[in-house]
């Protein structure tokens, strides 16, 4: 399975952000919790690519690790993820940005996320 790279997390922010909003990690923040995806999937607990998928949209929207954009982060990563392990992304874009929404606030933890994009793709 394709994974994201630390390098390639940041060069989707800096993409999703618009002039005016900072860029770069917040204070005292880094990008570990994509690890936990990563070692999630090392230890046989990511069954598949939805579940990758859904496991960085969770450590990027709950991680808070950017000064701004991190639910767009979030969300461009999840989308990432899913084209380059060869799926059709075309859904509702707005159900998408609210089910992140949802996963950032803690309302929809990843097995619900990954569940929910299965049943949409």
């Amino acid at each position: 399975m394709f994974t994201l790279t630390a390098d390639l997390v940041m060069d989707i922010h800096d993409e999703v952000l618009n002039p005016a909003e900072l860029r770069g990690l917040a204070y005292n923040k880094s990008l570990d919790g994509r690890w936990r995806a990563e070692n999630r999937l090392a230890y046989g607990l990511i069954a598949d690519v939805f579940d990758l998928a859904a496991a960085y949209a969770i450590a990027v929207s709950q991680g808070h690790c950017f000064n701004d954009g991190n639910k767009r982060t979030a969300f461009r990563c999840m989308m990432v993820c899913l084209e380059a392990n060869g799926i059709d992304t075309a859904f509702d874009t707005e159900a998408t940005g609210q089910a992140i929404i949802r996963a950032a606030q803690r309302l929809m933890d990843e097995g619900e996320l990954a569940e929910w994009l299965r049943e949409r793709l």
